[in-house]
């Protein structure tokens, strides 16, 4: 294994979370009905992420994750415990394709800050059962609090404030986690998917920007939140369509925005959605300008069980590396398997072959 690849992303890898277990699930109604405590739940939540974490190391994972197990959302169970930020019932969930989420939202109340964020404690449990594997941590990305959050104007008046406490916020959270022992954190991130159509075109220029400027914000959220990273901490970005129920949000490559992603971006990976057509084609990866960044190829669908065909993905990974290394390249599902406590319409059997297969073909194609 090249040394760049020693904490991620790695030639098998996954972007974080897993269907949560009936038992798991359970429980979680129980202490919604206040039929257990939140320390009886946190008991069931250790013994089951345990589980999870044995499996994906049997399965051959170099990297292990809590698979969210703790989470109702990937996003807004981090955003809402940042200082200044709450959750709240909106009027309606988000809108996928034929589905909608829960009625809930965030909300920017006050000043954004980082401080005593209960994930720091969900990484400590993580990263003390994971041995000698390496232990991934997810969080969302902090374009997402701009993109998905309401931002209170008597708090924030204008963007570059809210944008100069967001960042600072985040410098202090990545602090936190590398002080906790991670060395390997994915920021999760759907705001991108908003370049990707002619429907996302408009919306960008209903809230008063043009593509440019947005993609300028987006890049300067990331490169400064991750300016003060220790030199031995992977961070590394998912850039996601949606993922909800096996339904998606938006459509499209990654060609209008391609020069900022893969040019200017400066996380160490990136996690790339490539799983069918709504995704486009490799060329925007004529884009990628550095030999040091990873690209995790996600041509392995988590949305439903039905196994790919080995030979064809293993074309696909020779055809994107027409524009890039192969050896700058990895391979993983196109999202997790449960972005939210719903989790996708596929069994936990199908969810663990998709693993198998994924950690097979990495096998084949890079030893």
């Amino acid at each position: 294994m090249t040394a760049v690849l020693a904490k991620g992303p790695f030639r098998a890898d996954h972007v974080g979370s897993f269907l949560r277990p009936e038992r798991l699930k359970q429980a979680r109604l129980q202490k919604q009905n206040g039929e257990i405590t939140a320390e009886q739940l946190r008991i069931i939540e250790d013994e089951e992420i345990v589980r999870l974490v044995d499996m994906q190391k049997k399965l051959g994972l170099a990297a292990v994750t809590d698979g969210e197990f703790r989470r109702a959302w990937w996003h807004f169970d981090f955003l809402s415990q940042l200082v200044g930020v709450e959750l709240y019932e909106t009027e309606q969930g988000i809108q996928f394709q034929g589905v909608q989420t829960k009625a809930h939202g965030v909300k920017v109340t006050g000043k954004v800050d980082f401080h005593n964020h209960p994930m720091i404690e969900d990484y400590k449990f993580l990263h003390q059962i994971a041995g000698n594997h390496v232990a991934k941590f997810t969080i969302p990305s902090p374009n997402m609090l701009f993109f998905r959050g309401h931002i209170e104007e008597d708090v924030y008046p204008n963007y570059d404030e809210f944008f100069n406490d967001l960042i600072t916020a985040y410098q202090k959270a990545i602090q936190a986690f590398y002080d906790a022992g991670c060395r390997y954190l994915q920021l999760d991130d759907t705001s991108w998917s908003v370049f990707f159509s002619e429907k996302g075109q408009e919306q960008i220029a209903a809230r008063g920007f043009s593509a440019e400027q947005l993609a300028q914000l987006f890049t300067r959220a990331i490169n400064e939140s991750i300016a003060n990273k220790p030199e031995d901490m992977k961070i590394t970005m998912h850039i996601c369509r949606g993922n909800f129920k096996s339904t998606y949000v938006a459509s499209g490559g990654y060609d209008r925005v391609s020069e900022f992603i893969f040019g200017k971006l400066k996380v160490d990976g990136l996690f790339l959605e490539f799983d069918d057509e709504r995704s486009g084609g490799f060329e925007p990866l004529r884009h990628v300008n550095r030999k040091d960044i990873q690209l995790v190829l996600g041509l392995i669908t988590s949305k439903f069980g039905e196994l790919e065909n080995p030979q064809r993905i293993k074309a696909r990974i020779h055809e994107a590396a027409q524009y890039v290394s192969l050896d700058q390249l990895c391979l993983s599902p196109q999202c997790g398997f449960a972005s939210t406590e719903e989790g996708n319409l596929l069994t936990e059997e199908e969810q663990w072959d998709k693993i198998r297969l994924v950690v097979n073909i990495a096998q084949d194609v890079w030893n």
